[in-house]
């Protein structure tokens, strides 16, 4: 037990001795009622008890910590059933008694310190003490059971200089404020709002408890008392977290009103502020770190080990936009003792550390093909080398040559795979999601478009904000269902489709990372897409020579293979990926033959292919063979 909690239990137990003689009708015993740093001194300055109410609440601690006090009680009460305090015998015993004590606005009952079990009896029902107060009266300190899920205790992050100085700038603020503070912590990165919070707070020797405010129930008043309590046990501000993308009206309107009724200094950190509240206060943005930021916190956070990475700081500043707290964190569990290869560690924890973000929103896909699997011409591949180049060598142009600083539009990569289905459009996002050791992320269509107004630019951009800091590729299957072409307004449908289009645009040409568009159609795409994009790859459909190669790449080499004629298999007119659905097919009916694979699987697995495409496998594409 520390020196402190010795200290604040014999103050406790000689605050309980004299509660009882003031039951019992003795004088108070002599004894030190300890410095006023023990818990019932700070709790009754904290939240302005009169000595009367101070009594009461000691009362209630002691018929739980004292079975003589409760005893006592019992007797007074007039039956050994009865061993609960009550108010009536508060006012009889204890000096300086006053009614008012134990109205809902006084301290007692408006900060939950005490429960009146039924409050048309106020004399004689019984007056129970909050477990939560009985347990810090005690020197047990913890956060209140009723707000996990919701409320949490927030740390202190090291911070880039810009977010430094915000902090700085919300502390000032708050210290300022006449009544408790009101502030608004604007920014599309909750993680750094928070950091900035957590910052301030410390700032001014406080504490901050972060709310997450889409766990709020429907009607907060409870909550925000208990909240408000929380704080001011704590020491600590407390920072309310509103969702990004969260919308509903009646969910906000529930926000505001637990703001509202807050007694705190009180952050409000979201996108934008909340715009209904009787007291918003003053607004203040906060930034990710800046590009050189970033750089600098790397080098700091990894230390001796920045050297072993050298030219990788580039590399990851270049793919990866993360906050000053996720920085510090990777660079401590990449660069540990059990680390060997810290490159390598901290590129593979910058990749995971978005993933469950995204994980939620789009499909992960791991790649497994290389540039020896991409059968294309020459040309289509010489483009894709050139966008694997521009993502790799990135941070020179647009930091080191000064092209960022010119416009901050069209910074990202977007390229479009135009061609028939099969002829490698995924395969490729695959091979460079491999070679640019990045994940590769395809976004579920079905999961983004909404039917309802708005929806569907608040899910893209869930998605692009979630893929910021990833550095992860984004992969758009079948992008004329997005970005489709904009229509004469006829109506507000034609009006809120044409907003969404150029929306998406818009976070396309912003987006810092690789994103990928593939279409069948590519007629059917909006030329204003057209002219943001900085590549167009179009697949053909694979010729005899380009089969001819696809086959000999399709059956891997542990596969037994028979006499398989790779020449008369190239003259099947279908595209890769149809091949490839054909190679593991027959492979499946050797298998189930216990055989190799034969021209005889390969050419059944063919005709069911043929049938699912609606299409006669002919005579003259087998060459004269049946």
């Amino acid at each position: 037990m520390t020196g402190w909690a010795q200290t604040n239990q014999r103050a406790l137990v000689s605050e309980l001795a004299r509660v009882r003689a003031a039951l019992e009708g003795q004088p108070a015993p002599a004894g030190d009622p300890g410095p006023s740093s023990t818990a019932i001194s700070t709790l009754a300055t904290i939240f302005g008890l009169s000595a009367f109410e101070r009594d009461v609440l000691l009362l209630c601690a002691g018929v739980e910590l004292d079975s003589r006090i409760a005893d006592l009680c019992a007797t007074q009460n007039g039956d050994p059933a009865r061993r609960f305090a009550a108010f009536g015998l508060a006012l009889a015993a204890l000096d300086g008694a006053h009614w008012s004590a134990l109205s809902p606005a006084a301290p007692l009952r408006h900060w939950q310190l005490v429960e009146l079990a039924d409050p048309s009896s106020v004399t004689a029902s019984a007056l129970r003490i909050d477990e939560r107060i009985l347990h810090h009266l005690a020197g047990v300190d913890y956060l209140d059971v009723r707000l996990e899920g919701c409320v949490e205790i927030a740390t202190v992050v090291p911070l880039a200089q810009s977010q430094t100085l915000a902090a700085a700038r919300v502390a000032h603020q708050i210290e300022a404020a006449d009544r408790p503070a009101r502030l608004a912590l604007c920014g599309a990165d909750p993680a750094s709002r928070r950091a900035v919070a957590a910052a301030a707070a410390h700032r001014l020797g406080l504490g901050l408890l972060a709310v997450r405010a889409n766990a709020l129930p429907a009607e907060p008043e409870l909550l925000a008392r208990l909240c408000a309590r929380e704080a001011a046990l704590n020491g600590a501000v407390l920072v309310v977290e509103s969702q990004d993308g969260d919308g509903d009206p009646q969910r906000v309107a529930a926000i505001e009103r637990f703001v509202d009724r807050l007694d705190a200094i009180v952050l409000t950190a979201g996108r934008e502020p909340l715009a209904g509240l009787d007291r918003p206060g003053p607004r203040i943005d906060v930034e990710r770190p800046t590009h050189e930021e970033q750089r600098d916190l790397w080098i700091q956070a990894l230390g001796p080990a920045a050297a072993v990475v050298d030219g990788g700081v580039d590399a990851l500043v270049s793919h990866f936009d993360l906050e000053a707290g996720t920085i510090a964190r990777v660079a401590t569990g990449a660069s540990g003792p059990e680390a060997r290869d810290v490159r390598a560690a901290v590129w593979q924890a910058c990749r995971v550390q978005a993933r469950p973000r995204l994980d939620d929103l789009a499909a992960r896909i791991e790649p497994a093909a290389g540039w020896d699997d991409l059968v294309l011409p020459e040309a289509q591949r010489a483009i894709l080398r050139q966008i694997a180049a521009q993502v790799r060598t990135r941070t020179t142009v647009h930091h080191d040559w000064g092209f960022a600083a010119r416009s901050g539009r069209g910074l990202g990569t977007a390229a479009l795979f135009s061609g028939a289905s099969g002829t490698g459009k995924t395969m490729a996002a695959e091979v460079l999601a491999g070679v640019l050791e990045l994940d590769l992320y395809r976004i579920d269509l079905s999961a983004v478009v909404s039917k309802y107004i708005g929806e569907t630019e608040k899910n893209l951009r869930r998605v692009f904000d979630s893929a910021e800091g990833s550095g992860a590729i984004l992969l758009f299957d079948e992008a004329d269902a997005l970005f489709g072409k904009r229509t004469e307004v006829r109506d507000s449908h034609d009006r809120y489709a044409n907003i969404e289009v150029s929306y998406l645009l818009q976070r396309m040409e912003a987006y810092r990372g690789l994103a990928i568009l593939t279409t069948n159609l590519e007629g059917a795409l909006d030329q204003a897409l057209m002219r943001r994009l900085r590549f167009v790859v179009r697949f053909p459909f694979p010729d005899a020579a380009q089969r001819r190669e696809i086959w000999r790449r399709t059956f891997p080499a542990a596969t037994p293979l028979g006499a398989v004629d790779v020449e008369v298999l190239a003259g099947l007119d279908v595209a890769g990926g149809n091949i490839r659905n054909i190679g593991i097919n027959a492979a499946f009916l050797a298998a189930d033959a216990g055989a190799p694979v034969e021209m005889e699987h390969v050419l059944a697995a063919a005709r069911s292919e043929y049938s699912k495409l609606e299409r006669p496998l002919t005579d003259l594409e087998l060459e004269g063979r049946r």
